[in-house]
């Protein structure tokens, strides 16, 4: 299980305190896949990062009681001076991974060639994108976080992604934060809506969609 409780996040900018987040509740249970709806700005990409531990929140509680992923094709922990293969054998020791399966795997699932042998610093965004979706699904996670990344690369590598992460990794929890409702209606049980930093919960996904569009 996963429970946020009033969890709220501020930050320090130049023209004082911007509340992002604010009293934010949450439960998913193992097995749920759950959609965030929210426009651009709504603070989706942040609540996943406090789900994930990436940052913590100014105040309220998180409670993980199931291992979970980092946000997936997010690239912002790797070294740029360290190459690919360095940052995955990192990671390995992170989560006590086999290297060996992580490598063989990160190899074939992004398609990166040589290029892991060099630093992630001359990588495409695109390119980090691939090795991070890779390194991703090669550590086995309860629950993983998705932020608008179903797309990563062209449509042949996006279809090898969703089936990775829906179709053989169907009994895992998910939360899928998106601003498109096809996305989460195709693969979530129910969705709620991040608007301007207050998460609003519904009983459908249609109810969800309904007041998504209300307010688009």
């Amino acid at each position: 299980m996963i429970e946020l409780l009033n969890v709220n996040k501020t930050y320090s900018t130049r023209s004082g305190k911007k509340q992002v987040l604010t009293d934010i509740n949450l439960t998913l249970n193992k097995g749920e896949k759950i959609g965030i709806l929210g426009k651009n700005g709504a603070g989706k990409s942040t609540l996943i990062r406090l789900i994930s531990g990436v940052e913590a929140p100014t105040s309220g509680t998180i409670n993980r009681k199931m291992s979970i992923s980092w946000p997936l094709a997010f690239s912002g922990a790797f070294q740029g001076s360290l190459t690919g293969m360095d940052n995955l054998r990192f990671i390995c020791r992170i989560y006590n991974a086999d290297v060996d399966y992580v490598t063989e795997f990160t190899k074939e699932f992004s398609e990166l060639g040589d290029y892991l042998n060099e630093p992630v610093k001359s990588y495409s965004s695109g390119m980090k994108a691939r090795l991070a979706f890779a390194l991703s699904l090669s550590v086995e996670f309860d629950c993983y976080l998705i932020d608008e990344v179903i797309a990563v690369g062209d449509s042949r590598f996006s279809a090898k992604c969703k089936y990775e992460l829906f179709e053989k990794r169907k009994d895992r929890s998910i939360i899928l934060v998106s601003h498109s409702p096809s996305s989460i209606r195709a693969y979530c049980n129910n969705a709620m809506v991040l608007d301007k930093g207050h998460l609003h919960h519904f009983n459908s996904i249609d109810e969800a969609y309904q007041y998504y569009n209300e307010k688009s």
